[in-house]
C-alpha cells in the first residue's frame, strides 16, 4: 500500500451522496478517494482552466501524481505499484476526472494501456525493467492500436511486424490519436506479424523505445476537446527492434483487446467525476446566484436539472461500483464493461450539458469547469470504443447476433 494515497477517512454526509454511497465503501477506499480529491484540489484546478485555454498538458504534475501511487495502482505491490483493488483504481480516476479528462486519460493510458499490457504479456525482465520507473512516472507510455482508416476496426490494421532471419523485427504503419505520445519514452505497439491467420492470431505488442530510428511522432494540433491532453500520430517507417522487443505472451487481437477493457473500466469511474464536478458547481452556483430577488435554485426549473443530474450520478456510481467489485471477484465480462462505459459517459455528457446551461453566460467562461468537461466528453464519449459500438457488443451479448457483420 502507498501511504500517501491514504488520508483520514470522513464518514460525515456529503452533498450529492443522497444513497450514502460512502457506506458501500471501505474505510481505505473513502481514504483513498478524499486523497486523491485534495490532490485533485489543490493541484489540479487552479491550473487545468488556463491549461485548457492554452492547450497544454500539466506535465509538472506527473512526478506527484507518480509519488502519490496514480499509475498502475491495481498492478502489484513487487513492482512498484501501489498493489489496490479494482475498485480503489476506480475511484482514483473518478477523483482524477473530477479535474480533467485529460488529467485521468493520462494515468489511464499509463496504467492500464501501457503497464497493464508489460505486466500481463511481457517478459519478467520487461515488466523489471520499465513497470517501476513508470509507477514513479520517470518513464511515460502510449499506446499504439488505433490506425488512420481502422479505429472501430482494429482487426483491419495494416501495420506490419516482419521477423528476420537473426530473430529482430522490422516495423512499418502509422497509428492515430495516441495519447500520451510525444511525451512518451516507450510505445506499445499493435502489428500484425506473418505467421498469422486470417482471424487476427498474428496480431502481436511490441515496447518502441522513443529515439528509435524510423519511429517518429507529430503532435495533433486543433483540437476543441481534450486540449488538456496531448495526442499525436505515429508513423513508423523501418523501425528495426531487437528480437527481445515483442511481449511473448501476446497472441491475437484478444490481447490488445484485454487492454482496452482495462482502460474502460476505468473510463466508467472517470465520466463520474467529470459529472461529479458539473453537479457540483451547478449546485453551489444556483445556491448563490440570484435573478428575481432570490437564488435561482429556488426555480422550479433547476431544481428539476438537480435532480436528474443527481439521480444519473447515483445510478452511475452504483453501476461502477457493482462492476468494481466482481472485478475484483474475477467474476465481470468485458460486455459489462461495455455497458457501464456506454451508460456512464453519455449521462455524464448529458449532464456537463445540462450544467453549462444552468450557468447561463458564465458557463461559457474557462473559471468555470462544466463547458470543458462537456467539451471532453465528447471525446470520451468516442474513444475507447464508440457509444454506437459498445450499443452493438451489448446487443450482441443479449440477443446473440453479431450485427458487426453484414
Amino acid at each position: 500500500m502507498t501511504d500517501s494515497l491514504l488520508g483520514s477517512p470522513t464518514l460525515k454526509p456529503r452533498v450529492g451522496d443522497l444513497y450514502n454511497i460512502d457506506a458501500a465503501l471501505t474505510e481505505e477506499e473513502r481514504a483513498i478517494r478524499d486523497s486523491v480529491r485534495a490532490f485533485v484540489d489543490e493541484k489540479v484546478l487552479p491550473v487545468i482552466g488556463q491549461c485548457y485555454v492554452d492547450g497544454r498538458f500539466p506535465t509538472e504534475l506527473i512526478s506527484a501524481m507518480g509519488a502519490n501511487g496514480y499509475f498502475g495502482a491495481n498492478l502489484p505491490e513487487e513492482y512498484g505499484c501501489a498493489g489496490l483493488s479494482n475498485v480503489a483504481y476506480g475511484i482514483i480516476n473518478q477523483e482524477l476526472e473530477r479535474g480533467d479528462s485529460g488529467i485521468r486519460s493520462f494515468s489511464s493510458v499509463q496504467g492500464a494501456l501501457v503497464m497493464y499490457p508489460i505486466f500481463t504479456f511481457g517478459s519478467e525482465a520487461q515488466r523489471r525493467h520499465w513497470l517501476p520507473k513508470m509507477a514513479t512516472g520517470e518513464a511515460i507510455g502510449c499506446f499504439g492500436l488505433t490506425e488512420p482508416d481502422y479505429g472501430s476496426n482494429p482487426a483491419g490494421m495494416i501495420t506490419r511486424a516482419r521477423q528476420q532471419a537473426d530473430g529482430s523485427w522490422v516495423l512499418n504503419g502509422a497509428k492515430m490519436w495516441i495519447t500520451n505520445g510525444s511525451l512518451s519514452h516507450v510505445g506499445v505497439v499493435w502489428a500484425k506479424t506473418d505467421d498469422g491467420d486470417d482471424d487476427g492470431h498474428s496480431v502481436r505488442g511490441f515496447l518502441v523505445p522513443t529515439g528509435t530510428p524510423g519511429y517518429a511522432i507529430k503532435e495533433t494540433k486543433g483540437k476543441l476537446s481534450l486540449r488538456a491532453s496531448i495526442t499525436s500520430e505515429l508513423v513508423l517507417s523501418d523501425v528495426h527492434l531487437p528480437a527481445d522487443a515483442i511481449l511473448p505472451h501476446s497472441k491475437g487481437l484478444k490481447s490488445p483487446l484485454m487492454c482496452l477493457t482495462q482502460a474502460r473500466y476505468g473510463i466508467a469511474w472517470g465520466a463520474m467525476g467529470a459529472a461529479i464536478a458539473c453537479y457540483d458547481e451547478a449546485l453551489s452556483y444556483a445556491k448563490t446566484r440570484v435573478m428575481f430577488d432570490r437564488p435561482i435554485g429556488g426555480f422550479q426549473i433547476q431544481q428539476v436539472r438537480l435532480a436528474d443530474m443527481l439521480t444519473e450520478i447515483v445510478k452511475g456510481q452504483l453501476l461502477a461500483l457493482h462492476l468494481g467489485r466482481m472485478k475484483d471477484q474475477g467474476t465481470f465480462t468485458p460486455q459489462q464493461v461495455s455497458l457501464a462505459k456506454r451508460n456512464n459517459v453519455s449521462v455524464a455528457t448529458d449532464i456537463a450539458r445540462e450544467a453549462r446551461r444552468l450557468l447561463g453566460a458564465n458557463g461559457i467562461l474557462a473559471e468555470y469547469h462544466s463547458m470543458r468537461h462537456m467539451a471532453n466528453l465528447e471525446s470520451v464519449y468516442t474513444y475507447e470504443g464508440t457509444h454506437d459500438v459498445h450499443s452493438l457488443v451489448i446487443g450482441m451479448a443479449e440477443t446473440g447476433l453479431n450485427a458487426f457483420k453484414g
